[in-house]
């Protein structure tokens, strides 16, 4: 199973929000042994929004989709939706009871009279009209449901607010109750080291060889400006830990065969 993000609105985009999204979700992902695939930022565009969504379900990949579930002209992502998938919107009855609850609870903390039938609490229903067949995600902040709809094969697309405090604990909830069948533990590991004075060109045998021979991905992230070690590049592999130490072996042994100079080795 892969797991992909997608990040929606306009305050991203212009500069007015900060995400905050991306790195959680590799966070909560990361804490289940589960590598983030992709993550894709779309604007308040309904077009764009639902090809981006038809890709998502036609993945068959896991993917969590942030934003615009409300009920504001700005709020497309519920219609788009079902768009995508060829579906009418439809009130569920589950997110209609717990809509109403939550409208009776702010009542009741106003001193208030709760009149379900104003046209304000009317216009709140909205947030329940999800694409048919879809099944609702519990928001413990205030109880206003995301939805989740099957895709291709086992995956699945996963709508949740766009706000942290709700988002982030609906979406550890998702991972804990449909996805736990492909945790993995301490089934993926960074062994690195830090290499000073080379240029990429250079360790780009070396890293070739490397994935020829062993079960691993390596990496390089050069830095020309760090704090701690100024100049230099990150080389490493990641991979099932049983698979590690051969490789990591056979780099640093290619390192020393090259001359380059070694700083601090890190293990993730």
């Amino acid at each position: 199973m892969k797991f992909g993000v997608i990040i929606i609105g306009d305050e991203i985009l212009s500069g007015k929000r900060a995400d905050k999204h991306l790195s959680k979700a590799i966070e909560l992902l990361g804490a289940r042994g589960l590598p983030l695939a992709y993550a894709h930022y779309v604007g308040d565009d309904p077009e764009r929004i639902t090809a981006t969504l038809a890709a998502a379900f036609a993945s068959g990949d896991t993917v969590f989709s942030f934003g615009g579930i409300g009920a504001t002209p700005d709020d497309h992502t519920r219609q788009c939706a079902a768009k995508a998938l060829g579906k009418s919107l439809a009130l569920s009855e589950t997110a209609r009871a717990l809509i109403v609850e939550r409208m009776q609870d702010v009542a009741r903390e106003q001193g208030a009279a709760f009149e379900p039938d104003q046209p304000d609490n009317v216009h709140r229903l909205q947030m329940g009209m999800f694409p048919a067949g879809s099944a609702i995600i519990p928001n413990p902040y205030n109880k206003i449901p995301g939805f989740s709809h099957p895709g291709t094969g086992q995956g699945a697309v996963h709508f949740v607010p766009g706000f942290p405090v709700m988002a982030w604990p609906m979406v550890e909830w998702v991972l804990d109750t449909h996805c736990s069948a492909w945790f993995q533990t301490d089934a993926w590991r960074e062994q690195s080291v830090i290499v000073f004075g080379a240029m990429e060109s250079l360790l780009t045998p070396l890293m070739e060889q490397l994935e020829q021979q062993h079960p691993v991905k390596v990496f390089s992230l050069p830095s020309v400006d760090h704090p701690q070690y100024g100049k230099h590049i990150e080389l490493g592999v990641k991979g099932r830990p049983q698979d590690l130490p051969a490789a990591y072996a056979q780099m640093l042994e290619g390192l020393r065969k090259l001359e380059m100079p070694l700083g601090p080795e890190l293990v993730r």
